[in-house]
């Protein structure tokens, strides 16, 4: 990759969220605390499905954790990698005088983000949707049918798809000519404010963007449609009141996870260009790709029997061990 024709170009600065020193302050503060209760709960997440055995189903392999769980800890990754993407140089920025990225830097954030947030993320939560219709539309089939073999093979679906998409709009994305200025009007580099810097004709940048965006989004949308609407037709067909409460307890995590990722992405990116601008973006962009990482892991956490239980084992025998 290179800078176009601007061959000097060798850093991006960031006009950031604020200016305000005591805004800066404030903002460091909450992003802090916010960061390091996303990288917890995270990490906490992967640990406990990785090493809790009442994760585990009996007739599985114990070493393989039962589907939903598997996904779940994968969804975890994502956003422990993505949080970590944005999260420390946004504090490093709120206290430094210059806010600066180097061009290579500026890529390689722009790669990890549009990986894991615009396409890895979205695709798992699709795959999950299909792990809970198979789990409630066909029980006593799915440690068969969500086998070893075929969970593997979605996730690494998910993450090839995710990588090469991302690293093809990179490479497009960095080519570009950024000759008349190198001041990116946000605190992150996201691809809209890049385009914006920009001094190229971005219209093929766009075009790509809208056309893969479309495809993995409108897939994984369809996919929690279809599912869920499988999943509701069942529910209301038990005749057991309990049933139906604990078939949608298992539903209303993920649910609740998809209802707020893909409402914040419809809003950041398929919204009307005549309503784009770029302080507005700004402040979406700041629940994208910071609150939405800490709700995932508590969401989950907070809505899931086993894995409260789980939870509580844990701290049993950290107490009984001290």
């Amino acid at each position: 990759m290179d800078a176009g024709n601007c061959s000097s170009l060798t850093e991006f600065i960031f006009l950031g969220i604020t200016d305000n020193t005591e805004d800066k302050v404030i903002l460091f503060t909450m992003f802090l605390l916010v960061y390091l209760i996303t990288l917890l709960a995270n990490l906490g997440m992967i640990t406990l499905i990785r090493m809790d055995p009442q994760l585990h189903t009996p007739m599985m392999d114990p070493q393989l954790h039962t589907p939903m769980y598997f996904f779940l800890s994968h969804l975890s990754f994502c956003d422990l990698c993505y949080s970590t993407a944005i999260g420390p140089k946004m504090l490093l920025d709120l206290l430094a005088n210059k806010r600066s990225i180097s061009f290579y830097g500026c890529a390689l954030q722009f790669l990890v983000f549009s990986s894991f947030i615009d396409y890895v993320e979205c695709l798992m939560l699709a795959v999950m949707a299909y792990d809970r219709y198979v789990a409630i539309c066909n029980p006593l089939l799915y440690t068969v049918s969500m086998s070893r073999k075929l969970c593997t093979q979605l996730i690494s679906v998910v993450y090839v798809e995710g990588l090469v998409d991302s690293a093809i709009h990179t490479c497009c994305t960095f080519r570009l000519s950024f000759c008349s200025s190198n001041v990116i009007n946000h605190f992150f580099c996201d691809f809209p404010a890049l385009l914006a810097l920009s001094s190229s004709d971005t219209s093929i940048n766009e075009i790509m963007l809208f056309v893969s965006s479309s495809c993995v989004v409108g897939t994984s949308i369809i996919t929690v449609l279809l599912s869920y609407t499988y999943i509701i037709a069942t529910i209301l067909r038990m005749n057991s009141a309990e049933g139906r409460r604990k078939a949608f307890s298992t539903c209303a995590s993920h649910l609740t996870a998809v209802a707020i990722f893909h409402g914040t992405l419809l809003f950041m990116y398929f919204r009307p260009s005549s309503s784009y601008s770029m302080d507005t973006d700004k402040i979406a962009s700041v629940f994208y790709t910071v609150v939405i990482h800490m709700l995932n892991p508590l969401i989950y956490s907070l809505r899931n029997k086993d894995v409260k239980v789980a939870i509580g084992k844990a701290i049993s025998t950290k107490l009984r061990s001290e």
